[in-house]
Parts: C-alpha cells; sequence; structure tokens
C-alpha cells in the first residue's frame, strides 16, 4: 500500500509542535518532529511567522513531498468544526479571539482549497494517540484525563470520541464537575495541588515542579498533597468509570511525571470503589498528541 502523509501540529499555550505522520501506519516520522516555544500573546502576524517557520522546517526534515491534509491539536475555547478560536481571558492568544485559524494558516502555503485542514481538543487528542499508539485499545471503552495547568478529558468508546449522552458528562468534560467547595479543577490540577500544600505548610511555592522536587528529597508535607490529589482525582472519575464502563484509564500531562505520589492513593480509592481498571501513566504526551489530530484524517 502506497503510504499516505499529513502534517500533525500540536499547539499550546507556549509552544508549537509540527510532525509527519504517516496516517496509514499511524506512525509520526521521528526526523520530521520540530518544537519550538514562542509568546502565544504577540501580535497575530509574528504567531504566524513562528507556525509557518516550524511547519516548513518539518517539512523539509521529513524529505516527504506531498501531504494530503493537515490535523491540529489545539486547547478551547475553539470552534473545532469551522477552526475558530475564541480563547480570551486566558493570557494566551489573545489577538486570535475569532479568527479562523484554518484560514491563517491556508494563507501561508499554496494548499488547493479543498485541502482539509482539522481541529480537535488537546484532551481529546491525547486520549485518542493513546489509543492509536496501541491497537488494542480500538476495540476498549478508554478514559483519558491531562493533568496540568487545567484538567483535561475525553472518553473514548473503539476508538471514537464520545463527549454526548448519559454515558459521559456534559461536552466529555471533567474540569468544571461540581467537587467539594468548587470544581473539580480546583482540586486536580497544578492550582489546586499549590492550594492544597499551602494549606498544609502555610508555604507557597511557584509551580508544579518545585512542588515535586520537594516531594523527591522528602518533603512529607508535599507527599500528602500528591496523595491528597490521588484521593480527589479517584472520588472524581469513579462514578464514570463505572458509567462509561471503562477498561482502560490513562493519565497524562505534565503532573503524570510525578504518578510515584499520587498514584498510590488514586489506585487504593478506585480499589475500594471495586473499578476493575487498568490504569496507564503516558509521559509521551506530544507524540499522542499529534497522533490523536492526526486520526481525523486516519479514515479519509
Amino acid at each position: 500500500m502506497n503510504k499516505v502523509y499529513a502534517i500533525g501540529l500540536d499547539i499550546g499555550g507556549t509552544h508549537i509542535t509540527a510532525a509527519i505522520i504517516d496516517i496509514i501506519d499511524m506512525k509520526v516520522l521521528e526526523s520530521s518532529l520540530y518544537k519550538e516555544s514562542f509568546d502565544s500573546n504577540l501580535p497575530v502576524d509574528q504567531v504566524m511567522d513562528i507556525w509557518e517557520k516550524v511547519i516548513r522546517i518539518s517539512l523539509k526534515k521529513s524529505g516527504v513531498e506531498t501531504v494530503m491534509g493537515a490535523a491540529v491539536c489545539i486547547p478551547g475555547p475553539f470552534d473545532y468544526e469551522k477552526g475558530i478560536c475564541w480563547i480570551k481571558g486566558q493570557s494566551k492568544y489573545e489577538h486570535f479571539y475569532g479568527l479562523s485559524i484554518r484560514d491563517l494558516i491556508k494563507e501561508r502555503f499554496p494548499f488547493s482549497d479543498d485541502f482539509p485542514i482539522y481541529f480537535e481538543n488537546d484532551a481529546v487528542c491525547f486520549g485518542k494517540g493513546e489509543v492509536y499508539k496501541d491497537k488494542n485499545n480500538l476495540l476498549k471503552s478508554v478514559m483519558a484525563i491531562t493533568i496540568g495547568t487545567g484538567l483535561g478529558a475525553c472518553f473514548i468508546d473503539k476508538g471514537i470520541s464520545i463527549n454526548s449522552g448519559s454515558l459521559v458528562p456534559k461536552e466529555g468534560e471533567i474540569y468544571d464537575l461540581p467537587y467539594k467547595k468548587g470544581i473539580a479543577e480546583d482540586y486536580v490540577s497544578a492550582r489546586g495541588l499549590l492550594s492544597s500544600y499551602f494549606h498544609l505548610s502555610g508555604t507557597k511555592v511557584a509551580n508544579g515542579l518545585e512542588l515535586f522536587n520537594l516531594a523527591t528529597i522528602g518533603n512529607e508535607l508535599a507527599i500528602i498533597a500528591f496523595a491528597k490529589m490521588g484521593e480527589d482525582l479517584a472520588e472524581i472519575v469513579i462514578p464514570w468509570l463505572k458509567n462509561f464502563s471503562v477498561d482502560h484509564f490513562i493519565i497524562g500531562g505534565k503532573i503524570a511525571n510525578a504518578s510515584a505520589y499520587f498514584l498510590p492513593s488514586f489506585e487504593k480509592k478506585i480499589k475500594e470503589a471495586s473499578c476493575e481498571v487498568s490504569v496507564l501513566i503516558s509521559t509521551d504526551n506530544e507524540i499522542a498528541a499529534l497522533l490523536g489530530a492526526s486520526s481525523l484524517l486516519y479514515t479519509l
């Protein structure tokens, strides 16, 4: 079978990663992987200059001459069908509000009018990518989450993202589920961790990495803060693990790197709740995001 290639983009608030994807075998061409960090609050033209540069470098490094489409992993709020950015008041992409990202990309390249450019939520891309990394997951019900500055989630049944109906929360999101004195993301996220540590110790730390470093040198209160987050995560997801009949639960995001400190308390809670779920920690979020985005082109 002839190879078919697409451009995969993972776009965040501070970075863009591009790669060329073999969408027959669903593999990233490692030689094409290229990433740059940048300030997303720069003027639109300057941001697009960076994006164009990254895409062109990725294409050149790949040696691929023809691509049949592009797929973009990008955070919301975003109209994923129309390709329009609705991010506002989040200290990122302040100048992109209401703009068509599809049009902005097409303006930079000699693509045909019918060249497909698809968009998907970053948490959904992560979950789909993890599924396509292990084709056995295409037969399973999967719930995937990302823990970082926020709490992302997706529900996937046999490779298809499910974001409506009675089996999943509204829009497939869990970050805004009511929990304790606020919402889930207030407790399971970087800010949740920092808040928990502050309440335990009376000391403020700058970020999740600093708290992780404290835990690694044996700081008891830092370790407790991570353990409490694991318990909170379990309480938040247990109803949905049961409701969606989840076979496989995948945890990604930057805070997944600290799983040694929150996973034991999480697994203890789900075991007590009689949840028979296999749990995987992913440390390959970027590749998963690129594959997940490109899966939008997989059946074309």
